[in-house]
């Protein structure tokens, strides 16, 4: 299937899923970075012709991240009739936060804990407009090395772009004629703020991830099930006790 089929089938695939719904759902809501895989979800909701809100959520965000979001909002609109875009400052919220726990401060569990305020307000956002939240994970992210927060960007309804590696998604994104200052950016989850780069924090490139997945015998197999077996809690049911009979 090439990119434009797979554009078809993706954007289909999500208004049926919203049509098979018991009570369907009126709108589609999408937190957008500025990155190449909320760039591309969020066109492809916009395909589907249905109300789509987009949310740039910046908290203490590098302005170039945060730049780029905007430029995409602003691309989706004038491209999308059926595109709502808000910026919503969380900066606030977050001082508050951080200040309310500071007894119990941890770098990492607070930059997980921006990736969660969003989900948050994703999910108020599509409350108030009877709507569903559509997430933008990768397959390599979602179902190879779990490089997600749990709870965070992990927490939507639905995963339209979660069965294509990230090849592919920069693939859709020259599709769909994303901006390509969005498709050259490294891509970055924006949870810290140095900015650093996934590559940075996952010590391989997506290309070498998305090899070793498939390649039992790539020089990087160690080191990418090193980092799958650190995040498989976050990839597998939730343990349940069982009460024997």
């Amino acid at each position: 299937m090439d990119s434009s089929e797979k554009v078809k089938h993706i954007s289909k695939w999500i208004l049926n899923y919203v049509n098979s719904m018991p009570v369907k759902a009126k709108s589609l809501v999408i937190g957008i970075s500025g990155g190449i895989d909320s760039s591309v979800s969020s066109t492809l909701c916009a395909l589907t012709g249905m109300k789509t809100i987009v949310l740039s959520m910046p908290i203490k965000q590098k302005s170039t991240q945060h730049d780029l979001s905007l430029k995409h909002q602003e691309w989706l609109k004038k491209n999308f009739q059926n595109v709502q875009g808000h910026t919503i400052e969380l900066d606030s919220l977050f001082t508050s936060f951080k200040s309310s726990l500071s007894e119990f401060d941890n770098e990492h569990g607070m930059a997980n804990s921006r990736a969660r305020l969003r989900m948050t307000t994703l999910y108020q956002v599509a409350a108030a407009n009877h709507g569903i939240v559509v997430g933008t994970g990768n397959k390599v992210e979602d179902f190879g090395v779990g490089f997600y927060t749990k709870y965070g960007d992990g927490g939507v309804d639905i995963s339209p772009i979660a069965d294509c590696n990230k090849t592919e998604v920069w693939e859709l994104g020259k599709e769909l004629k994303i901006l390509k200052e969005i498709i050259d950016a490294p891509p970055t989850d924006g949870l810290w703020d140095d900015g650093r780069t996934d590559e940075g924090q996952l010590g391989l490139s997506y290309k070498e991830l998305e090899e070793a997945m498939i390649n039992e015998n790539s020089s990087n197999r160690d080191k990418y099930l090193q980092i799958r077996k650190a995040n498989l809690h976050k990839m597998e049911p939730i343990p349940v006790c069982k009460i024997p009979n």
